[in-house]
C-alpha cells in the first residue's frame, strides 16, 4: 500500500472516530448543556491524531545566494530578506532581487530576459578532482558552447556595478590603486587591498618551507590586474573590470596550457599535468582570503583569480578569519 493510501486510510478512521465523538459530545450535552463541544473534539483529535512532524527548511537557491551575498560583503550589502514575493539584498540603498540567477534592481526586472544568469559556481570543488577524459556528450557541449559564447547574452553587471561603484571605465578606473605584489606592481580595486595583501602574506609565510612555492614565486613574469573589458569573446564585462581579479602570469611554461582559449580546439582533452598550476599551498593561500581560482573551472584558466566570497560560502569552503 502507498504512503498516500495510508493516509488516507488514516484520515478516514480519524473522520469516523470524530463523527462517533461528536455524537458523544451532543448525548452528553443533552444532559449537560454546559459542556463545550469545540473543547472536546480538540482533545479526541490530539488523542487519536499522530503528532505532526515538522519538516526542516531546505533554504532555495535564491535564499542561499543572497544570505551568501551579504555575509560576504558585510559593510556594503545590508541585509538579505523576502520581499515582494522574492529574495532581495540591500546593497546600500538599491534592493537587488534574485531573478532567475540574475540580480536586478526592481525597476529592471522586466529585463529579465535580455540576460543570462549569474555564474555562482555552486558545485565549486574544495579540492581539485582528478581529470577524466570527457565523455562524447561532453565534447558536444564544449563545442557547442564555445563556438555560441560570442552570441550568448551578457551578464547582468548592475549588481557588481554598484558593489564596486564601477559603472564605466573613468568610474572605475577612480577606484583601483596600484601596489606591489609578491615583488610585481598590480593594479586593483582599493576593496580588495587587505585581502589581496593577506593573500601574500600566506604566501610567502608558504615560502619559507616550501620550495615549489619559492620557485613558483621566483618564475612570475608579471601580475595582472585592472582592466576595463569584457570577458574574451563574450559580451559580459570581466571581473578584470572592477580590479578584482588578477593573473599571475609565469615566465617559463614548459608547454603546459594555461588558458582553454590559448589550448588549441581540443583543449578539453588536456589533462592536469599538462597544463601549468599553481602549487596547492598557493591555491590555498588565495581561497582563505575568497578568491576563486580559475583552475577548477571546466573552461580552466589557471592564471586567474578573482574575488567571489560568496562563491566559498555558498560551497562551505571556510574563508579565513586572519586580519
Amino acid at each position: 500500500m502507498s504512503i498516500l493510501q495510508n493516509t488516507n486510510l488514516k484520515r478516514l478512521s480519524i473522520a469516523i472516530g470524530l463523527i462517533l465523538a461528536a455524537g458523544l459530545v451532543f448525548a452528553l450535552g443533552m444532559v449537560q448543556p454546559q459542556a463545550e463541544p469545540q473543547i472536546f473534539y480538540e482533545e479526541v483529535a490530539e488523542a487519536i491524531l499522530p503528532p505532526e512532524e515538522e519538516e526542516e527548511h531546505q533554504p532555495c537557491r535564491a535564499e542561499r545566494v543572497m544570505r551568501a551575498l551579504a555575509e560576504a560583503y558585510p559593510r556594503r550589502v545590508l541585509k538579505a530578506e523576502y520581499r515582494d514575493n522574492g529574495w532581495a539584498v540591500l546593497l546600500r540603498d538599491t534592493w537587488f532581487y534574485y531573478a532567475d540567477g540574475r540580480l536586478l534592481p526592481e525597476e529592471l526586472l522586466y529585463r529579465i530576459p535580455y540576460y543570462r544568469p549569474i555564474a555562482f559556481y555552486d558545485n565549486y570543488p574544495h579540492e581539485l578532482p582528478p581529470w577524466t577524459p570527457p565523455t562524447p556528450e561532453q565534447i558536444s557541449f564544449f563545442r557547442e558552447w564555445s563556438a555560441a559564447r560570442a552570441t550568448q547574452l551578457p551578464r547582468a553587471p548592475h549588481f557588481f556595478d554598484t558593489l564596486y561603484r564601477a559603472r564605466s571605465h573613468a568610474e572605475s578606473y577612480r577606484r583601483v590603486k596600484t601596489i606591489r605584489f609578491l615583488g610585481n606592481p598590480v593594479t586593483v580595486h582599493h576593496a580588495i587591498l587587505e585581502e589581496l595583501t593577506l593573500v601574500e602574506y600566506r604566501i610567502l609565510e608558504a615560502a619559507r618551507t616550501d620550495s615549489l612555492v619559492r620557485a613558483w614565486i621566483n618564475d612570475i613574469d608579471r601580475v595582472y590586474g585592472w582592466h576595463w573589458r569584457n570577458i574574451g569573446g563574450t559580451q559580459s564585462r570581466s571581473f578584470h573590470a572592477y580590479g578584482v581579479a588578477v593573473d599571475i602570469i609565469p615566465r617559463t611554461l614548459a608547454g603546459r596550457a594555461v588558458y582553454w582559449r590559448w589550448s588549441g580546439p581540443n583543449w578539453f582533452n588536456i589533462p592536469h599535468e599538462r597544463r601549468h598550476h599553481p602549487p596547492d599551498a598557493v591555491i590555498r593561500a588565495f581561497e582563505a582570503q575568497g578568491f576563486v581560482w580559475g583552475g577548477k573551472w571546466p573552461f580552466f584558466d589557471t592564471i586567474h583569480f578573482e574575488f567571489r566570497p560568496e562563491v566559498m560560502i555558498l560551497n562551505g569552503i571556510e574563508l579565513s578569519t586572519l586580519r
